[in-house]
């Protein structure tokens, strides 16, 4: 088994398949192949599963996955601090649920540093991919929130991988939306009083469950209901069609904009969920590096914790 092997399993992984992965190695799509077998014959197990659509993993291969990325992590540490060139550069990922304030942290850690020696990445996206990228190493923190809704599904899904939850701030919650809208002015907002406008939620895949929810609520009766997949589109959708979404109250104006407010939901008895605490994921044993220190500590910063 090599490095180079690795290497090759993770790039077909990220790709979806062997003749793309093979276009990003600038290796021809039988050598690609070839390596893999002979690794999956040197290990004893089937990493992937090859089908004309791409190459899916194996239940085997996706162990198998977290520990490669684990390793190939910590081979281009000591290249990067032993190798002759030392021109590695250092990586730095955030997944998260779709949260202005992890935006707006991220931004101040990333203007500490110099961009030509680290590769950041931050991914807003749907509740499982922040588990599965934080899993999977593809970003080493993850952002998300549970209530006392999600909180069993969500440590479930933590403790299936290998993943701890570490609390930032607890949140009442918050109805958002256009400045515009005849509820804005309102110091606090009934469920019932929300029934003749759209509740706007984050799409989270066919195959989710309530409990994957970033809105709050999630099984509530909603008369009107529009899901989509970015925030930009969603605060588009609040003044376009008078929408409106769920949330912690903590809202970024210098990214989101002042065309928006935050109006205290006033829930009902039963209402259960409406209680939010929002924290961050890592895998467990394992030490943060000094970017996610950093990352964490702008976090605390602009939540004031």
């Amino acid at each position: 088994m090599t490095i180079q092997q690795l290497k090759y399993v993770l790039t077909i992984v990220e790709a979806g398949s062997l003749n793309k992965a093979a276009e990003v190695l600038y290796i021809s799509q039988p050598s690609l192949t070839s390596s893999v077998q002979e690794l999956e014959r040197e290990i004893g197990i089937t990493v992937f599963n090859r089908s004309g659509r791409g190459v899916t993993l194996t239940n085997d291969g996706l162990e198998f996955v977290q520990y490669a990325r684990q390793v190939v992590h910590q081979y281009d540490g000591l290249l990067e601090k032993y190798g002759k060139d030392g021109m590695v550069k250092k990586k730095f990922g955030v997944s998260a649920q779709h949260y202005s304030f992890a935006v707006k942290s991220f931004v101040e850690m990333v203007k500490q540093y110099n961009l030509s020696e680290y590769e950041f990445a931050i991914r807003e996206t749907k509740t499982k991919d922040v588990i599965d990228d934080v899993s999977f190493g593809r970003s080493e923190i993850g952002i998300l929130y549970l209530s006392d809704f999600n909180r069993k599904a969500i440590e479930k899904l933590l403790h299936t991988n290998n993943l701890e939850f570490h609390h930032l701030i607890d949140c009442d919650a918050y109805v958002y939306l256009w400045k515009g809208h005849p509820l804005a002015g309102k110091k606090s907002i009934r469920f019932e009083e929300l029934a003749e406008y759209p509740c706007l939620s984050f799409e989270q895949g066919a195959q989710s469950s309530f409990y994957l929810a970033e809105e709050i609520l999630s099984t509530a009766e909603y008369p009107r209901t529009i899901k989509a997949n970015d925030r930009a589109t969603i605060l588009n959708l609040m003044v376009g069609l008078n929408g409106y979404t769920l949330c912690s109250g903590i809202i970024c104006e210098e990214l989101n904009g002042s065309d928006y407010v935050a109006v205290r939901f006033e829930p009902g008895e039963s209402d259960i969920g409406h209680k939010m605490e929002i924290g961050y994921i890592l895998k467990k044993n394992m030490m943060p590096s000094s970017l996610a220190k950093r990352y964490i500590e702008e976090l605390k910063l602009y939540l004031n914790v």
